[in-house]
């Protein structure tokens, strides 16, 4: 019998999903006995729908609750980084929601205190899950795509006033960026996951469709290490809503479902160059066992984790990737130059890329 880990979650917006697809499915993994949230009727309309007794409106008291094995936080972005560094120090395995933090330098401070940590950190990226990408991934990974030539991603999403009505959503202090943080995020690391580092960008942003700080569309034209070229492109103004990955590689070319919140679940197409690709992939697809998408695996890998049966699915490292490509993002929009990656300590938007009105 596997080791049932008790959890305390924080937050209880997307932490509701967290219950649902992650930690019921995984019964025989994790017990979710605490939830945390400054509004007291949400806390108590989401812990009487799961029958969850310890309900906390003060998330220190989680810290010295010696039951609790995993913190997993769900607060708005800005509130993230005290919680994580705070509940690293209190000896708890940590999940985070996207994204982990707000900068450069603060991934980097999060990672330090990992390293000295007896817990395991795990950002939240709950796309990358799913029988769709989980093939892609391993045909890339077998060789058999062989070198990658170009890759377009599609976040066309749509966000009207009732969104914002939320009152951190739109906001810098609080969410720390748009469509680009809150909702590209997704798509561009699964990208970057099945395509590798980025090289260089340059990009554009822009506040079109509401009346936000943030923004809410972006365009940019992309270089990978490898070579490959790619353009990201995404709106919170399109009047359908689609996220579209399409890579295009010597021997095989991917297109992903189609399906705006979950393009990892659904078969993608797998478009072989000749026969000789689509023998091997044949072969490698052979007897496929189905990997539930979203948060049930990247969950259920991360127990893998903590019982040493496996590796982290989503690291800190991952995290810094991708906080890496938003900062690149945002200092090549605003100085309309093109920016190479990686970024250390001496990039001007290291300590923070909201702008310095808003902070």
């Amino acid at each position: 019998m596997s080791k049932i880990f008790n959890v305390a979650i924080v937050g209880c917006g997307i932490g509701r999903s967290h219950i649902v697809e992650g930690y019921l499915p995984n019964a025989d993994k994790y017990k979710v006995v605490a939830l945390c949230d400054l509004n007291q009727e949400r806390l108590d309309k989401i812990a009487d729908e799961f029958g969850i007794e310890r309900r906390i409106v003060n998330f220190d008291d989680l810290l010295t609750m010696d039951d609790i094995d995993v913190i997993d936080v769900c607060t708005p972005p800005g509130a993230h980084l005290p919680m994580i560094l705070a509940a690293l120090r209190a000896g708890k395995h940590v999940i985070c929601e996207k994204p982990l933090v707000g900068s450069l330098k603060d991934i980097d401070t999060v990672m330090a205190a990992e390293k000295e940590a007896p817990g395991k950190l795990m950002p939240v990226f709950q796309y990358r899950f799913g029988d769709g990408i989980e093939q892609v991934k391993k045909i890339i990974d077998a060789g058999i795509a062989g070198k990658p030539f170009t890759g377009t991603v599609e976040t066309m999403w749509r966000r009207e006033a009732a969104y914002y009505a939320v009152p951190w959503r739109g906001k810098w202090k609080t969410e720390l960026g748009g469509v680009l943080m809150g909702h590209a995020i997704h798509p561009h690391d699964i990208f970057t996951y099945l395509m590798g580092d980025i090289a260089r960008i340059f990009g554009r942003v822009a506040t079109r469709v509401n009346p936000i700080e943030v923004e809410d569309c972006i365009s940019a034209s992309v270089e990978m290490k490898s070579g490959a070229l790619a353009s990201f492109t995404a709106t919170l103004g399109s009047a359908d809503e689609i996220t579209r990955i399409r890579l295009s590689f010597e021997n095989v070319t991917f297109e992903s479902d189609h399906a705006p919140y979950n393009p990892g679940e659904k078969l993608w197409k797998i478009l072989p160059r000749n026969d000789e690709a689509k023998s091997k992939i044949d072969a490698l697809l052979a007897n496929w066992q189905h990997v539930p998408s979203r948060f049930q695996t990247q969950m259920a890998r991360f127990h893998d984790a903590l019982t040493g049966k496996g590796d982290l699915p989503v690291t800190s490292t991952d995290s810094r990737r991708s906080l890496e490509l938003v900062t690149a993002f945002y200092h090549s929009s605003s100085t309309h130059q093109d920016v190479a990656l990686p970024l250390g300590p001496d990039h001007p938007l290291y300590q923070s890329w909201v702008p310095a009105q808003f902070r």
